[in-house]
């Protein structure tokens, strides 16, 4: 039987940065059980991505919970009426779904419990990012105390812990520890308005930031666009 603190529970989301944390939990030399969430994304075509990318990674535990998120609204990534931003804005976005890493984490929280797990990872970046609240390390350190005090095994006294290993790198070096480790960034999709084919618009902030990263780590850009996209 394995230890509680060999296993993990990766919230996957079929991006650049979850597939990067997989790989580096992998690395870790632990047994990894993703978790992907369908709340009902505009870009629901990185849904298969991180199918595409459990099955290469040989993850054989790989769960899609459904909770809709669009019964909020609130987000471009949410509600059709607010279109996807192309240019970059002041503050925080309006791809910023409300409360959403807090509800995936406490999703693979729960899973966690259930599996005997004490380690959750998440691919929280805080430097080439959208600049969304709940990527930063005080939420995270903030939802490792909640972990501890809402769980029956936290308050029994078993740590938890939330390892958020791509929080204070660069994009660029992102993708360079990604290649490092096998990771294969053509399967996956990080555009807030992938086509139905995962095909990326290239103009959405998300998809500048990716781009951004492959110039910067002088690693060629897999990126499937819609024509025109990557100009």
């Amino acid at each position: 039987m394995s230890d509680a603190r060999d296993k993990a529970v990766v919230l996957l989301s079929g991006g650049l940065d979850s597939a990067t944390c997989l790989a580096m939990a992998q690395a870790d030399g632990l047994e990894c059980h993703a978790l992907s969430v369908d709340y009902g994304q505009r870009h629901r075509t990185e849904l298969e991505a991180a199918r595409r990318v459990a099955r290469a990674r040989g993850v054989n535990d790989h769960r899609v919970v459904r909770v809709d998120l669009t019964a909020i609204g609130g987000s471009a990534l949410t509600e059709p009426a607010i279109a996807v931003p192309t240019e970059l804005s002041e503050g925080i976005p309006v791809t910023y779904v409300p409360a959403r890493n807090t509800v995936f984490l406490s999703l693979a929280l729960g899973l966690a419990e259930t599996l005997d797990a004490r380690l959750l990872y998440v691919g929280a970046n805080a430097v080439d990012y959208s600049g969304y609240p709940d990527c930063r390390p005080a939420f995270v350190q903030a939802f490792q105390e909640l972990a501890r005090v809402a769980t029956r095994t936290g308050v029994e006294g078993t740590p938890w812990e939330v390892r958020a290993p791509l929080m204070h790198l660069t994009k660029a070096d992102i993708i360079c520890a990604g290649m490092r480790l096998g990771v294969d960034y053509a399967q996956t999709v990080s555009c807030y308005q992938a086509d139905d084919q995962g095909r990326a618009c290239g103009q959405c902030d998300s998809c500048r930031i990716r781009r951004e990263g492959f110039r910067v780590a002088g690693v060629a850009d897999p990126t499937h666009y819609r024509q025109g996209g990557a100009d």
